[in-house]
């Protein structure tokens, strides 16, 4: 039967019909997946959200993509949740770096441009958490730092292949541009320019509504306004702390511990006896008797060596063990040989021959058991908490391993099990200005790594104490139901109305100054008390004195604005609307040989340069061609929210 249909399938019919069954079969998977996800861009596997040349970007890659670049945002906004990232369009940015690099990829391939192994092996080997103890690479660290990023190898050399790539291309793109001559001039003459005008402030307060928002307004402003009441993850810490008052007795020595301890330590508390020394090194066993006599004849030795164009050095506080070890044996007989004030006979270490006179002694007469017992105890002490305490956590971490849950641990040792109130990612309690207690501030980036009723042990900064820790309960991240925030939501209801009605003045307000009337006339037109007017009397000069120190945006638009024009600009976070007048504009001489033409020319040049990188970028992507799959973008958008 077999062999019959191995050559039916050899026939032309036969491998028609085959051909037919299999083109059946891609159309029934097709079929399959538009009637599951409602249209082409569903979150499977196969589906892109764009092509770039002959790459495709698929929706896990995109979701992956968004993931990573919401853990970077998080590095400086430890609160921030994929709600607040999306809102801020951080999907179309995470998509957009991912077509930068891959249309950068595909192009330069085109063009015969690589980065090879070599060159990727060298830029591993020169990051810095890749080196092991002696500085160079070293494969655990390296391994460790691609766990700790939640990379794979081949990941890294993709992006660092990018990078190098754009070393190659983007970055001489923009190396060295210049201007001419005339615009440099024409802008560093700007800053000799002087502008005058008025800037009125309409606050949201002003125009805010008093009374309370009926239940249609509020839930439908709440519905349109989710993102604004997202709830960062929270979370519950429960914790013991472990430090050498849960060894009790056991840290404190025995007679014997402390016996033993002094005898093996008998050199320590032996008399001992340090000196302080005016040396001299010279090359000759005969020079150096010749000094030594003349300084026992009344010379100084300083005096001595000056006549022989030496200098003498200093040794202070110094053991016989110490002098051995710097020079030698015999120097250290010789110079601990010699009363004080004395000068020491000539003795040869490598360095050539000795001499030095002795300028003080300072013995310490030797200690009895009784006399060091107090000293010896405070140290046999420290080393048993050490010791134990270490002991301890390793008891703790294999119960752990074992099993063991947190209470059964704390309970052992007597301690009592802690819990925070719901913590926030960067350290705060939810809720509060307050943080959680010092002791878990290491620990509470790793808690919002972990899952429920898991416990962990970490040492607490210092080395004197452990913690054992885990996640008592976990709120994440969403949108706080109406009923629990009704008052904040009423509260943001009447800044965001207020806002729009300060909107809707200053549009008033633009309209009658353009039609004549002055700003302040426009003000008092307005059936709500206003702040007054401020006049602005400043040169590009001026702003330029603030250093790192932002412009008022309201400054930064008069500076942008044509002479005898208004404008309205937003205030952020719907605090209100400004209107800026802008009444006249004066230009001071610019002499030729005035520094800012030159500083004009680096500062424009450089702007140039990003401009070329940025065409550069934006060229090759229309070369190699960018296709966008809006529905997929929307589908991997929804998965990333948990609308799915």
């Amino acid at each position: 039967m077999l062999t019959f249909f191995r050559n039916f399938f050899k026939t032309k019919i036969g491998l028609a019909l085959v051909l037919a069954f299999l083109v059946l079969i891609g159309f029934a998977f097709a079929s399959m997946d538009v009637s599951s996800t409602g249209a082409f861009g569903g979150v499977a596997g196969g589906n892109r959200v764009a092509v770039v040349g002959d790459e495709k970007i698929g929706t896990a890659e995109l979701s992956r993509a968004a993931t990573e670049e919401l853990e970077r945002v998080r590095q400086e906004n430890p609160t921030a949740t994929m709600q607040t990232f999306l809102a801020g369009d951080g999907l179309n940015d995470a998509l957009a770096s991912l077509i930068n690099r891959i249309a950068l990829v595909e192009w330069t391939r085109d063009f015969g441009l690589r980065a090879g192994d070599n060159l990727l092996n060298s830029e591993i080997r020169q990051i810095p958490a890749a080196a092991g103890p002696s500085g160079a690479f070293d494969e655990n660290s390296y391994r460790a730092f691609l766990a700790r990023e939640q990379l794979t190898d081949q990941r890294l050399r993709e992006l660092l292949g990018a990078s190098l790539l754009a070393q190659q291309t983007l970055i001489p793109a923009g190396f060295g541009a210049t201007i001419p001559e005339s615009i440099a001039r024409t802008y560093a003459r700007s800053f000799k320019e002087r502008r005058e005008g008025s800037v009125a402030l309409l606050p949201a307060e002003a125009f805010a509504p008093t009374g309370a928002p009926t239940d249609a307004q509020l839930t439908a402003f709440y519905e349109e306004n989710r993102s604004r009441f997202v709830r960062p993850e929270r979370r519950v810490i429960e914790y013991a702390l472990f430090d050498a008052s849960s060894l009790g007795d056991a840290i404190e020595p025995t007679d014997a511990e402390i016996t033993a301890y002094f005898r093996q330590n008998a050199a320590r508390y032996a008399a001992s006896q340090t000196r302080s020394f005016t040396q001299l090194i010279v090359p000759t066993q005969a020079a150096a008797q010749s000094i030594a006599e003349r300084v026992r004849g009344g010379t100084s030795l300083a005096q001595a060596a000056q006549g022989g164009g030496l200098r003498t050095t200093a040794v202070n506080d110094a053991s016989r063990a110490d002098i051995r070890e710097q020079a030698s044996e015999a120097v250290a007989s010789a110079y601990f040989a010699a009363a004080q004030g004395a000068v020491t006979s000539p003795a040869r270490s490598p360095l050539g021959w000795h001499i030095a006179q002795v300028r003080s002694v300072d013995t310490t007469p030797a200690r009895t058991l009784a006399q060091a017992r107090d000293e010896i105890v405070t140290a046999l002490r420290e080393e048993k908490r050490v010791a134990l305490l270490s002991d301890l956590s390793i008891s703790i971490e294999d119960q752990l391993a074992d099993g063991a849950t947190l209470a059964e641990v704390a309970r052992e040792r007597g301690v009592s099990v802690q819990r925070t109130p719901p913590v926030l990612a960067n350290g705060q309690l939810y809720g509060r200005q307050e943080n959680a207690p010092e002791a878990l501030a290491q620990i509470i980036p790793v808690t919002f790594q972990m899952e429920e009723g898991e416990p962990e042990i970490g040492a607490l900064p210092g080395g004197g104490s452990y913690v054992v820790y885990q996640v008592g309960d976990i709120a994440p991240s969403a949108t706080a139901p109406l009923a629990q925030i009704r008052d904040q939501v009423i509260r943001d209801w009447r800044q965001l109305t207020g806002a729009q009605r300060a909107e809707q003045a200053a549009a008033r307000i633009v309209k009658k100054v353009e039609a004549g009337a002055s700003l302040s006339q426009a003000l008092a037109s307005e059936d709500v008390t206003l702040p007054p007017i401020d006049d602005v009397n400043i040169s590009r000069q001026e702003l330029a004195q603030l250093g790192d120190r932002q412009v008022p945006a309201p400054i930064a638009l008069l500076f942008g604005m044509a002479q005898g024009s208004v404008k309205k600009l937003e205030i952020p976070r719907n605090n209100g609307w400004f209107v800026v007048e802008l009444e006249d504009v004066e230009l001071d001489r610019l002499d030729d040989s005035d520094p800012l033409i030159a500083q004009a020319n680096r500062q424009l040049g450089q702007a140039w340069g990003s401009e070329y990188g940025e065409q550069l970028a934006a060229a090759m992507q229309a070369d190699v061609g960018v296709e966008r799959n809006a529905d997929a973008i929307e589908a991997v958008r929804r998965q990333l929210l948990g609308e799915n």
